[in-house]
């Protein structure tokens, strides 16, 4: 056998002290390469994946590209299926082809069918104020279709609107009424927004069904102005419906999923999740340049782009912790993606100790890393230094009006437990300068300031390396509304009266 030269093992021990003395600083700088994070951005938001719309074969070809990323960056896929994906149907109803509604004889061209038979329908309708129960009292709809009020006596924006739409649908049901018309005051552009948006509803099969469509509900929105709504109160509302029904198909979809086993023979039974949704909103209406493509690079190309920043560092760097990364699908259509694996997890949830999400509409503060649930879990000094160490401040949530934490996937988690704060681009306020781009045709990857994302990702990841290595494991902070969950979760609650 051959000795090593004196020169040459006196250079190999110095490179491998160096490499063990390396700091998770450094790992989080050496890894992430702004030609790379342009790439991934570029790809994910190119026109050719049409929007990345959940459920075409554009997304398909995303997930495609994801998993072989993970395959360079040396994550596994799970182990018992040899696969990173996580294959899943959806049911898809599409807008009718035809949806007539008139009101006291006038024609109202901006509708949408939330809820909607093959049928013509014509008679006397109610008029009930918002449609809460209050409103109700004394009045007897039973056969009758009913005229409310979009939104909630406290707001009538597009959040309050979608929010508040199913818990009337099924108070209309219970009093006996055959539909229901809620006229909306939204501003066009938000009116456009709303109307992609449901035009083609896509929900999980085995979900719990809406009474509505069991029962053949009509369910209708009118957008209008505040001038016709207010004659509604002192006048008999007649009205007519001809629509040729919403019709439905089924959607094949997926989540990617990876994962890295950590090198601390006790914390590697723990999980620290990285994860981001990768589709986006597909096409839309037309912007004043003729673009309906919807590419989606603020909305979620960064926060996809993110995740493999993680994966390519920790692939090179293992962590304490195990690392799963999962990439979800169907988020623009009501978080399916992340329901879906949290109802049919891949990996024991009690094992996730920590889910680090990342997703966002934009930003307008480059000195800052924006995350929704900062103060909310222990991790947050790690979340802190992390970003500092980059030249970024980390901020908690700027916008709560915006209900932004239960906005994203990480609230499928927190739900049941998982401490889960949102990773976002730097913001101060939810302004008109994320509006811009959010949901917008020209949220495109030429757009972007990449030496601020190169920054963001090295603050990400080195906020997650300090996560994953910290003996200590996450939780919530005292008294967070998701507290409870966790200690079921986790045992804790069993763990306490143990010890008592």
């Amino acid at each position: 056998m051959r000795t090593m030269k004196p020169l040459l093992l006196l250079v190999t021990l110095c490179c491998t002290t160096l490499v063990i003395a390396q700091t998770d600083l450094e790992k989080a700088a050496m890894t992430v390469d702004k030609n790379e994070i342009e790439g991934h951005i570029y790809f994910l938001a190119d026109d050719a994946l049409k929007g990345r719309a959940t459920g075409t074969n554009e997304l398909k070809i995303t997930a495609s590209y994801l998993a072989n990323s993970l395959r360079s960056y040396g994550v596994k896929p799970h182990p018992a299926t040899n696969s990173y994906y996580q294959t899943f149907n959806l049911l898809q109803t599409a807008a009718p082809n035809l949806l007539k509604t008139t009101i006291n004889g006038e024609d109202h061209p901006h509708s949408i069918a939330v809820e909607a038979k093959a049928v013509a329908l014509s008679g006397e309708a109610e008029y009930l104020g918002f449609g809460t129960e209050n409103d109700y009292k004394g009045k007897n709809v039973k056969g009758k279709l009913i005229i409310v009020n979009g939104g909630t006596p406290e707001s009538s924006d597009a959040r309050a609107v979608y929010g508040a739409h199913k818990a009337k649908q099924q108070l209309a049901i219970k009093n006996g009424a055959i539909g229901m018309i809620e006229m909306t005051l939204l501003e066009e552009d938000w009116w456009s927004r709303i109307s992609h948006f449901m035009g083609e509803n896509v929900k999980i099969p085995d979900a719990t069904d809406t009474e509505g469509s069991k029962n053949d509900f009509i369910h209708l929105w009118v957008n209008t102005t505040a001038e016709k709504l207010s004659a509604f109160n002192a006048s008999k509302l007649s009205y007519s419906i001809e629509n040729d029904g919403k019709k439905e198909k089924t959607l094949v979809t997926q989540n990617v999923v990876g994962v890295l086993e950590g090198t601390d023979p006790k914390l590697k039974d723990e999980y620290v999740m990285y994860s981001a949704h990768y589709d986006h909103v597909g096409i839309g209406k037309p912007d004043t340049a003729g673009d309906s493509i919807y590419n989606g690079a603020r909305d979620n190309a960064i926060g996809t782009t993110a995740v493999l920043s993680m994966a390519k560092n920790i692939g090179k760097y293992p962590t304490k912790r195990s690392a799963v990364f999962i990439f979800f699908t169907g988020e623009e259509k009501g978080l399916l993606g992340s329901r879906y694996y949290v109802e049919h997890p891949l990996f024991p949830l009690k094992q996730i100790v920590y889910g680090f999400n990342t997703d966002g509409g934009g930003y307008n503060n480059t000195k800052l890393a924006t995350v929704i649930g900062l103060n909310r879990t222990t991790a947050k000094k790690h979340i802190v230094a992390g970003a500092a160490a980059f030249g970024l401040e980390a901020i908690d949530d700027p916008a709560p009006e915006q209900g932004l934490f239960d906005r994203s996937d990480n609230v499928s988690f927190a739900k049941v437990g998982i401490p889960a704060p949102t990773y976002s681009t730097g913001f101060d306020a939810f302004d008109d300068e994320i509006n811009k781009y959010y949901h917008q045709a020209g949220d495109e990857a030429d757009s972007l300031d990449y030496d601020y994302l190169l920054k963001f990702y090295q603050g990400y990841v080195l906020s997650g390396r300090l996560i994953a290595n910290d003996p200590e494991t996450p939780f919530w902070v005292k008294d967070d509304k998701y507290e409870a969950a966790a200690n079921v979760l986790y045992g804790k609650v069993l763990e306490a009266s143990i010890k008592n």
